[in-house]
């Protein structure tokens, strides 16, 4: 959908043609001031808008657009349905937006591949797939759905034949190479789950370096000089000027860190069972900041008055009581929260940061088998993210020192093995209450929005621990990496 060839609309469009999403956002305002009947120029505002994570503006633009009778409405419904899922939380209203394109046009594949994706994260597991299956019928060549339906696919159900139509998609003339990696990384999954791990871990090497080949085109590339140089900077910053506890404005925050994929996603459900405790996800409220009113960070955490520290603690509190109206306590899961550690100190001095950790050699594994957003560069390397993870710990190790009993460890090899001495201790260091109820995560009911949804869902397994013996002719040289000298 395009703006009118209009002089006004069309620098509009030329403005967020160049991804000038301010200037755009003020384009399209001034020019529909004038000419509010535009129906499409609406329409690319609510993108404007998203973008710019503005989500009630968005909505806003989009239900204008609507009500000036828009043509394919359905895609705007499919574009209000993700706001409402990934930025609201409203996944009621979510779903309400997706339904109703569907019943605009049953067969419309973004608001079919949309909807098995809440269902997937909700744990709706049979529902999903079959809307996946569906999406496939329609579209064999959706490789993002085939993708998808693979990976939900339980270990049994990893047949020759499954392997065989994800090979037979990988070589298809038309798969671009996004395409390519999504299917590498599923077809890992799927030998993996058939026990066949040489030919696995070949599978998820070809899709992390088709992620590296285009993930370098467009100038993202792990700098290990630059990692180095980041926490030693974090390490000089350390925190800023205590504002003191501020006002309660909202929740109070329980923070998540660790790697990816070393257990905050099953240490969050775990907390989220607790009746005060509401499971966030990974939140984008400190990032956010440190991108803006915080930048040049981690130094400008030496200079800000303490007056402006508790405004970015109130802002954060009402962000918040925004999200989660009535939530007692909201945990805020970003992995690398273990970045911000100085900022959060900083905030709220009284924080509890929950730390989650597992065997080194198996969490550096687990990242190279699950693709990641390509910034995150270093993590289609083993030897970057053996670096990263190096780096890692000695930024943690800092933190220990500073804040002590306020960082509170949780192992996931630990967890998984005795779960109710590893959970009570975590929960009454919160000054939760502990029942041993909350041990059952197929209780969660939130939605799950992370690559670790149907194993927070699943009763606790101990096959995650250890897996990396499964590959130890691969990870032998990052082995050596990880200990000498040895973590501490």
């Amino acid at each position: 959908m395009t703006a009118d060839r209009d002089t006004t609309f069309d620098e509009a469009q030329r403005l967020q043609g160049q991804n000038r999403v301010p200037e755009a956002i003020a384009a399209y305002q001034s020019a529909l001031r004038a000419r509010p009947e535009h129906a499409n120029s609406w329409f690319n505002l609510g993108l404007l808008f998203r973008q710019a994570r503005r989500p009630a503006d968005a909505l806003e633009s989009y239900q204008r657009a609507l009500n000036l009778g828009i043509s394919n409405p359905e895609e705007v419904h499919v574009n209000r349905g993700v706001i409402y899922a990934d930025f609201l939380r409203q996944d009621a209203e979510a779903e309400r937006e997706l339904r109703t394109a569907l019943a605009l046009r049953p067969n419309f594949v973004p608001a079919l591949l949309n909807l098995a994706n809440m269902q997937e994260d909700r744990g709706q597991r049979e529902e999903a797939l079959k809307l996946y299956s569906r999406v496939l019928e329609l579209d064999p060549q959706c490789h993002l759905a085939l993708a998808r339906f693979a990976n939900m696919q339980r270990p049994a159900d990893c047949d020759e034949a499954l392997v065989g139509r994800i090979q037979a998609a990988l070589a298809h003339p038309s798969t671009n190479g996004n395409e390519k990696a999504l299917l590498g990384f599923a077809l890992g999954r799927v030998l993996d789950a058939r026990g066949e791990y040489a030919q696995a871990f070949n599978a998820y090497s070809v899709a992390n370096a088709t992620v590296r080949s285009g993930a370098m085109s467009a100038g993202y590339r792990y700098d290990r000089g630059a990692q180095e140089q980041l926490i030693d900077r974090l390490m000089r910053s350390g925190a800023g000027s205590a504002a003191g506890k501020p006002a309660s404005a909202g929740p109070a925050p329980i923070f998540l860190c660790g790697m990816f994929r070393s257990g905050s996603t099953l240490a969050e459900q775990l907390l989220g069972q607790h009746p005060g405790v509401t499971a966030g996800g990974e939140l984008y409220l400190l990032p956010s900041m440190v991108a803006s009113e915080l930048a040049p960070f981690p130094e400008s955490l030496a200079t800000k008055p303490a007056a402006e520290i508790e405004q970015l603690a109130q802002r954060y509190l009402k962000s918040l009581a925004t999200l989660f109206p009535g939530a007692q306590r909201v945990t805020d899961k970003r992995p690398d929260n273990f970045l911000y550690i100085g900022l959060i100190k900083s905030m709220f001095p009284d924080a509890k940061i929950i730390h989650t950790t597992r065997d080194a050699l198996d969490n550096c594994l687990a990242i190279y088998f699950l693709d990641l957003d390509p910034g995150m560069s270093y993590a289609t390397d083993l030897m970057d993210i053996g670096h990263y993870y190096r780096s890692y710990r000695r930024l943690m190790n800092h933190w220990r020192e500073l804040y002590g009993a306020d960082i509170i460890e949780l192992n996931y090899d630990a967890y998984v093995r005795e779960p109710a001495s590893v959970a009570e201790p975590v929960f009454g260091a919160l000054g939760l209450d502990w029942d041993p109820k909350f041990l059952d995560h197929s209780r969660a009911q939130a939605a799950v929005r992370t690559a670790s949804v149907w194993q927070v869902r699943e009763p606790l397994y101990q096959s995650s621990s250890g897996r990396s013996r499964n590959y130890a002719a691969q990870l032998a040289d990052l082995e050596s990496y990880l200990t000498d000298p040895p973590l501490l």
